[in-house]
């Protein structure tokens, strides 16, 4: 079976848990300072926080942004829960923005129209690998003063405008799970310019602890630390990102070059002042490809190729979001991609032979 992801771990991964291992600290220690550090210079940022997954770098970053009780944050409804759940965890509340066909990303002029005088942050989402219009949500955000967190959880070395991805907005947040880019098997990383934010953040995953002045508690807390085995994982895979990420971008040319002009399949978009770095290659299988998409999918499967549907349903059709009121036909662009993407492997452990075995199928099927 072609799978649709998968971690690619090396002699030098392994050799690393192994050193850590030996060495006696486990937990959090110089391994994950040697990350935070090594992860800042990357993405160009003053700080990089390292925490146990993304979900802790997305709830760490807004606590550390001051939100709190009512407060409104707007982010995408076409994401993985993880990205809206951290904001009622605060005490806040969702609001949704639509998003756009072109780059799966919240589109900037829904996003205004949904901010009001409770509005205090906005969380633009850089869905399968590319980073959201950067200049347009920053322009709105500091148009009505508020803060801007990126969750970049899938786009590890994106660029947009010779820019990075996590040097965005007031702070940025990525996930190092298991199937990512870049990965540790669970992790996240937070990523700002702001010393306070960084101080902010590094206290609330400690139980509420100053680096500083250990057992004095200044706000509530949780244990939301990284383990060095995790760091040290991280930081081969940190040298290797880079490379990991071309193969994924060859790939991706390689994909597209073979489904170009098959009838009711729409590829991936990108804008020339953007690298997509390909978390996930999405296409959308249009109500004029021979097939429907859940057919394709089984066809896939029967030719030993794996594919994956992220998301078959927006968040705000689910009971978690829609018992504040949300209702079909809020946000009608996101419900319309929850009905046609598709993802294709895309990962490095793909050979040339596999990627013609998938677009071959693709093919027979059209």
């Amino acid at each position: 079976m072609i799978s649709v992801s998968k971690p690619i771990i090396g002699d030098e991964e392994i050799e690393a848990v192994v050193a850590v291992m030996r060495s006696g600290i486990i937990a959090q220690g110089p391994k994950v300072k040697e990350l935070e550090q090594n992860f800042a210079k990357y993405c160009g940022t003053r700080h990089a926080i390292a925490l146990n997954s993304g979900t802790a770098a997305l709830h760490g970053g807004l606590y550390a942004l001051g939100i709190g009780d009512n407060d409104e944050v707007i982010t995408s409804p076409f994401t993985f829960v993880a990205s809206a759940n951290p904001i009622l965890m605060l005490g806040g509340k969702v609001v949704f923005a639509d998003i756009s066909e072109e780059n799966f990303c919240i589109d900037p002029l829904e996003v205004e129209k949904q901010i009001t005088n409770k509005t205090k942050a906005i969380i633009p989402v850089d869905l399968y690998g590319q980073i959201y219009d950067y200049r347009k949500i920053k322009k709105i955000a500091d148009q009505y003063s508020l803060k801007l967190l990126e969750d970049a959880c899938q786009s590890i070395g994106a660029i947009q405008d010779n820019v990075l991805a996590g040097s965005f907005g007031d702070a940025a947040a990525f996930s190092l799970y298991a199937t990512k880019n870049m990965m540790c098997g669970e992790g996240g990383m937070l990523t700002t310019n702001d010393d306070d934010i960084a101080e902010r953040c590094r206290r609330f995953r400690h139980h509420g602890q100053s680096e500083q002045t250990r057992y004095e508690y200044w706000d509530i807390g949780f244990n939301y630390r990284m383990m060095d085995i995790q760091a040290a994982i991280a930081l081969v895979q940190l040298n290797k990102i880079d490379d990991l990420n071309k193969k994924r971008i060859d790939n991706a040319k390689k994909l597209t070059a073979g489904l170009v002009g098959i009838k009711g399949l729409i590829l991936p978009k990108i804008p020339e002042n953007d690298r997509h770095v390909f978390h996930q290659y999405t296409i959308r299988v249009t109500e004029d490809f021979k097939i429907t998409r859940e057919k394709l999918i089984e066809s896939l499967k029967k030719d030993d190729i794996g594919a994956g549907i992220y998301y078959p349903k927006p968040l705000h059709l689910h009971p978690h979001f829609s018992k504040f009121g949300y209702a079909p036909g809020d946000f009608p662009v996101a419900e319309k991609m929850a009905n046609q993407v598709l993802s294709l492997p895309v990962h490095p452990g793909l050979t040339d032979n596999e990627l013609s075995l998938i677009i071959d199928s693709i093919r027979k099927y059209a």
